[in-house]
């Protein structure tokens, strides 16, 4: 699914994120940044030993913050590093953090002047947040930014099975009907 926001595009694509061919792709990675499981752990392992050097120097990034770090052995320039909350109950401050996480590695994008992004679905596997709501905010969030920020091209969230394809693209769909006035 694709759709036309301002001057930029948000796509939603079934996929893996170490394949993409962006300028950028968004890790979300854990506060050490020294990889780990799910769409982390894949990005350390395609992109080899270069990212973990640069994350080493680095030295973490707090929940809700990005970093950004070269793209090593992937088809992207850069990779951007990003902390989602864990979900415990929805009470606390965890879409604050959510949308810091998408909001802050977009910002990281317009200053290194990338065109184009591709994001995973933050916080919803081990993180346990639940994957509408993330869907319908990481969208929100993204598309408040793109509108203020026209040097952002193209968003492109990658997903990882039908179930989380099917989340973003309805959270898209209803996004886009009350932007529109329907």
């Amino acid at each position: 699914m694709k759709v036309k926001i301002s001057q930029s595009t948000i796509e939603c694509v079934e996929g893996d994120i170490t394949q993409q061919n962006t300028d950028a792709i968004v890790n979300a990675a854990n506060t050490t940044l020294l990889g780990g499981g799910g769409v982390d752990g894949a990005i350390h392992r395609v992109g080899g030993p270069k990212i973990l050097e640069e994350c080493k120097k680095i030295g973490g990034c707090p929940t809700g913050e990005a970093r950004i770090t070269t793209g090593g052995r992937l088809k992207v320039q850069y990779v951007i590093h990003t902390v989602g909350p864990f979900y415990k109950d929805g009470k606390g401050k965890e879409a604050e953090f959510l949308a810091s996480a998408y909001r802050n590695s977009l910002k990281l994008a317009s200053q290194h002047q990338i065109k184009t992004i591709s994001f995973p679905s933050i916080s919803t596997g081990a993180y346990g947040y639940p994957l509408e709501l993330a869907a319908q905010l990481a969208l929100k969030t993204v598309i408040e930014y793109i509108k203020e920020h026209p040097e952002i091209e193209q968003v492109r969230f990658v997903l990882f099975g039908e179930r989380a394809f099917k989340a973003y693209s309805d959270a898209l769909q209803v996004l886009i009907s009350k932007n529109s006035g329907n």
